[in-house]
């Protein structure tokens, strides 16, 4: 049976897409299709050595390296980081990391337009989504506008051989995480349904694999087109309480972004499974077990992901504050977001237990 749906919107955002272990050389030539040759590199202060190599490797086409970019893209960071792209005369930004680097690229397009390269480092997906979530004052936002996507992606295998195989692992979850819940979007279409499926099949058929031999460039290109996939997913259609909980759970807690999603995804699953027992179907039958939450669990349990959010950091004491952020401002989900229900959800998450339906 085919996913046609009676009725559906899609919309396919302008973006070009290079995939290839070395393609990150060519950010260059990316530059000069576009007719720009002013480029603030960015990265986090971790890859700041990265960023020096590519200033070394665009020569007069780099006007300098930002290496400030932050988890949750606080405020304060990308007005600092917009100064800079605004004092050096940069044309465009080029983002080098992970989920923190494109989102502060994106938060200084928000401010200035400024076209923006990405090559990312890990398997976040952000890149190919116009979402910004932002933090201040202890609570993350999020917009979506076509200001801040990315014009160009580069996907390079050799870029994320190194990545060590627990932020392999989490930040895979992350992405997986995108595309699970997009299988039940209020706004889904056969379209983005597809690209989840196929980013699902792409992390369990590779992300092993790289746990194998994480120098194994094809398993790490198979992951990053599953990234590159369950992102577009991100950006076509919208979350509900997986992506909710995180945004709370990372913006007024400060829990770290992609081990935040690994512990939450199968709790989130299974809250939602009876509810939207045709949609999540897939998820049950790529992983092989009758439970969408439990198959995801068991598949992160296989692969050393966390998943206690008491291992993160957080406070049991903290539990019943959460709940009451992320029950305020009433969203769509396909079973209702009840208070209670929700409660016990993060206590599983936060003892590490298995999730419940």
């Amino acid at each position: 049976m085919s996913l046609f749906q009676d009725t559906f919107t899609t919309t396919i955002p302008g973006v070009r897409v290079r995939f290839g272990a070395g393609v990150r050389h060519k950010v260059a030539e990316e530059m000069e299709a576009m007719g720009l040759s002013r480029a603030l590199i960015l990265t986090t202060p971790q890859q700041a050595d990265t960023g020096a190599e590519f200033a070394a490797l665009l020569g007069v086409k780099s006007v300098g390296v930002y290496a400030g970019a932050a988890m949750h893209t606080p405020v304060a960071i990308s007005e600092e980081a917009t100064a800079k792209a605004l004092e050096l005369g940069a044309d465009c930004i080029l983002a080098v990391g992970g989920g923190s680097t494109t989102g502060l690229g994106k938060a200084i397009a928000l401010r200035t337009d400024l076209p923006q390269i990405v090559v990312p480092t890990t398997y976040a997906g952000s890149e190919a989504t116009g979402i910004l979530g932002q933090t201040e004052g202890g609570r993350k936002t999020t917009i979506t506008t076509p200001k801040v996507q990315p014009e160009v992606i580069l996907y390079d295998a050799e870029l994320v051989r190194t990545l060590p195989v627990a932020m392999t692992v989490t930040s895979a979850i992350n992405a997986m995480a995108h595309a699970a819940e997009g299988l039940y979007a209020q706004n889904r279409s056969p379209i983005s349904t597809l690209m989840a499926i196929e980013g699902l099949r792409a992390f369990r058929d590779a992300l092993p694999r790289v746990l194998d031999n994480p120098s194994d460039l094809h398993a790490r290109g198979e992951t990053l087109y599953g990234a590159w996939l369950c992102g577009t997913v991100l950006g076509t259609v919208g979350m509900a309480i997986h992506h909710k909980l995180c945004h709370t759970l990372g913006g007024s807690f400060d829990l770290p972004h992609a081990e935040t999603h690994s512990v939450i995804l199968p709790h989130a699953i299974a809250y939602n499974e009876k509810a939207a027992a045709q949609a999540l179907a897939p998820v049950a039958e790529i992983f092989g077990e009758a439970s969408p939450g439990q198959a995801l669990h068991d598949f992160a349990l296989r692969m050393k992901a966390p998943l206690a959010l008491r291992d993160l950091g957080l406070k049991e004491t903290d539990l019943d504050r959460a709940t009451e952020i992320a029950t305020q401002n009433a969203y769509w989900n396909p079973r209702p977001v009840e208070a209670g229900a929700l409660r016990q959800l993060l206590q599983r998450a936060w003892a590490g237990d298995a999730p419940q339906a």
